[in-house]
């Protein structure tokens, strides 16, 4: 008998058990599943309440605490079995994908898949690929090697064997025995397939690299600087699967949280972390983060702001914003606004069109604070007194004339409704507590704005500091007139993104809110799209919190229009007072062999990115002498592509040619425009500004234009680069007119033109 007909034989075994699994856990979940019911059911006659005796009480009390018990048993044993059955199917058809064989006391052979499997013996027949055995299947070679224990100390063993399979329908398509991390075969095989809606997990294919990646616990900022298609963001989702299977005890998917580039992205990875038995993380766009924090007023997105520099980005304005986006800005406004004694400014708070607290009387109460405690505390104790002074101004005004009146006049449902819970039975009593609670709901939207502390305003505490900041290198005409447009800004509830982060920084400093101290673990994807002031309020923000920042800076399409800083090294800096991490990946997996040297051509340094080894179409440059012809031309493009791709991709450079496109092309072809808004990509030929494609990827792209006139100098290489990347297999590069110099400089080896 073969090695493989072996194999085979223990897929067909394992392959039984499964099934076998599969049923029996059916089984209990649909017993759990009546059990649940039951209880609930019966939740009711078994809690009734009596409390004429202490006696009775206490029974009854313990008789509740019973059935809750009960109850929570009950969903936690179907949430057990619901977790158990999604880990069995995902095994089901190819339990597992490594082989390794170990020699310490005696030799064993360990499995490794997706999770763990055990028979009914508990003998392990698959091993999860986050154990830390598995470890060796992706960074050992054979012989002498060390692996860390769950304990965190080391174990030196001898690895005999690593074998690698590919297993679909519970049948081995391939196998072989490899001294690497992962064989070339096996990437080809998982790598050359046809993109999909939902990215794939595919643990099989993790790289050392990525390997170390997903299992560093110690490193308080971990950066990963990664070629396009490099793998990043699967090694970001399988890091924390690992982190979430090591830390079990005490650390949930609650605990962390994932900032996305957008909605679409969101969605896109959103199967991966299931597909691996593990809870979906909190994720959110930094733009709907902020604007959560600032409720009531837009916060400009990176694309909204992309789209305006592309129209109008004056020198001033790119100073100035280099200026406010800096770390040592930041630092300035943290260092003013921690003056004890620092004088606030208080808006009225009004009640029914009349003033219920003056400024001038808050200020007074505020600076009867001692000035040596910190401002946060002066201004907690300002809030307190201020509510005490309204539940004082609720007794008071309870016995006037006009409170009763309006309680004589009320309807007999609001009444009924005040009267709930009262069992008073003296009438003057029943009357001021009735007065009371009236009062009360009168006066709730006074509460609720002392409460939201909305007797100070941050947006002008930051328009005073900004006034009192001395500009240095900026010319003081052009700082009051971005002082001036800030504030008209806010008139019409809207703030730019620079100026969000701040004036959050500044509520938080003042107030002694916003931070959230329950995350443990936040990830940026594309970090290089944020300003540095985000990463210093994050840090801010989420004291408690390690950082896993990924991203490409040669895909840094945001800042391209207002800096040439060396924005890694600047990161670095900012986080030096922690334990940092810097990995970088160079070998791109997602586009074939042709399209990766052809993109990484655009790029100054692109020789540092290394090509893998898949074969593919060349990439191929159109021109077109006008518009009209190119538009005309798209559909035969289309039908073309899809002859041997499933998803093909227009990608543009703004959202405005994204639509001009779509407008002119939806008539004659099935077409669909994917905006900010979208979670989900649609069938048929999708066109889509390439901010928002940015971490996806599709069979074939259709590049918009690559012409001189739309992209005229080397400054958009970042932008050019990122659109030729999100091609797997065929990438088609248009030009209405003479292509860009960014292109003119690529060896003409490298594509074919027409």
């Amino acid at each position: 008998m073969t090695a493989k007909q072996e194999e085979q034989q223990r897929v067909d075994k394992v392959e039984k058990i499964i099934e076998q699994q599969l049923t029996d856990t059916s089984d209990k979940m649909t017993q759990a599943k009546q059990r649940t019911k039951e209880i609930e059911t019966s939740y009711g006659a078994n809690t009734r309440v009596n409390t004429l005796e202490v006696d009775d009480q206490m029974e009854t009390n313990a008789s509740v605490q019973q059935q809750k018990t009960l109850v929570s048993m009950a969903i936690e044993n179907e949430t057990i079995l619901n977790t158990k059955n999604k880990q069995l199917q995902n095994l089901k058809g190819s339990p597992y994908f490594g082989r390794i064989d170990v020699t310490d006391a005696t030799q064993t052979s360990y499995y490794i898949g997706t999770s763990t499997l055990q028979d009914d013996h508990n003998n392990f027949l698959v091993h999860d690929w986050r154990a830390p055995i598995s470890s060796l299947y992706y960074n050992g070679t054979l012989g002498q090697v060390t692996y860390e224990l769950p304990d965190e100390t080391s174990k030196t063993v001898d690895l005999k064997l690593k074998r690698q399979f590919n297993i679909a329908d519970g049948k081995i398509k391939n196998m072989f025995d490899t001294n690497e991390t992962v064989g070339d075969e096996i990437l080809q095989n998982a790598l050359g397939n046809k993109s999909s809606d939902y990215m794939r997990n595919i643990v099989a294919t993790i790289q050392q690299e990525q390997n170390t990646i997903i299992r560093d616990t110690s490193s308080d900022i971990l950066m990963v600087q990664g070629a396009a298609g490099s793998g990043k963001t699967s090694a970001i989702l399988q890091r924390v699967a690992y982190l979430l299977y090591h830390s079990r005890s005490k650390l949930n998917s609650d605990n962390m949280i994932l900032f996305s580039p957008n909605k679409l992205f969101s969605n896109y990875i959103s199967q991966v972390l299931p597909s691996l038995g593990e809870q979906n993380m909190r994720q959110v766009t930094l733009d709907d983060f902020l604007s959560r924090r600032l409720y009531g007023i837009k916060v400009e997105s990176l694309f909204e702001r992309f789209e305006r520099d592309l129209h109008n980005l004056p020198t001033a304005t790119k100073l100035i914003r280099q200026y406010k986006e800096s770390g040592k800005f930041f630092d300035k406004v943290i260092e003013y606004f921690s003056h004890n004694d620092l004088a606030l400014s208080f808006e009225d708070v009004y009640f029914e069109g009349e003033i219920f607290f003056s400024s001038q009387h808050i200020k007074e109460v505020f600076n009867t604070s001692n000035s040596r405690l910190p401002l946060s505390y002066r201004f907690l104790k300002t809030k307190n007194y201020l509510i005490k002074e309204l539940k004082q101004r609720i007794k008071t005004d309870a016995n006037e004339e006009w409170v009763q009146d309006e309680l004589d006049n009320l309807d007999d449902l609001t009444f009924q409704q005040l009267l709930k819970d009262n069992n008073i039975e003296d009438f003057e009593k029943q009357r001021e507590f009735l007065s009371q609670k009236f009062l009360k709901e009168r006066y709730r939207s006074i509460y609720n704005g002392l409460f939201n502390d909305f007797f100070w305003d941050p947006y002008k505490a930051y328009h005073d500091f900004l006034n009192s900041n001395s500009t240095e290198h900026i010319d003081n005409n052009s700082w009051s007139e971005m002082v001036a447009s800030i504030q008209d800004s806010i008139e019409y509830h809207k703030i730019r993104l620079s100026d969000s982060v701040l004036v959050l920084l500044i509520r938080d400093l003042v107030t002694g809110t916003g931070k959230n101290y329950s995350i443990q673990h936040l990830f940026v994807d594309e970090m290089q799209d944020y300003p540095l002031t985000v990463f210093k309020y994050l840090n801010f923000s989420f004291p408690s919190a390690k950082f896993t920042l990924l991203g490409d800076f040669a895909q840094d399409i945001f800042s391209t229009t207002y800096t040439n800083d060396d924005r890694l090294m600047n990161l670095q800096e900012l986080f030096s007072d922690k334990k940092c991490q810097l990995i970088t990946l160079n070998q791109s997996y997602r586009s074939s062999a042709p399209i990766t040297n052809f993109a990484k051509a655009v790029l100054p340094h692109g020789d540092l990115i290394k090509t893998f080894s898949r074969d593919g179409n060349i990439p191929h440059i159109i021109n077109y002498d006008s518009n009209d012809n190119y538009l005309t031309d798209i559909p035969r493009l289309f039908v073309e592509l899809t002859k041997h791709n499933d998803t093909v991709a227009i990608l543009t450079k703004t959202a405005e040619q994204a639509q001009t496109i779509f407008d002119n092309l939806k008539l004659k072809i099935e077409i669909n425009l994917i905006s900010n808004q979208n979670r989900s990509l649609k069938p048929g030929l999708l066109v889509l500004p390439i901010y928002l494609a940015k971490g996806l990827e599709f069979d074939a792209v259709i590049a918009d234009n690559i012409s001189q006139e739309n992209y005229p100098d080397s400054h958009e290489e970042d932008i050019v680069y990122t659109i030729f990347t999100r091609a797997m297999h065929d990438l088609v590069v248009t030009s209405v007119g003479d292509v860009s110099p960014i292109i003119q400089k690529i060896d003409s080896t490298l594509y074919k033109k027409d």
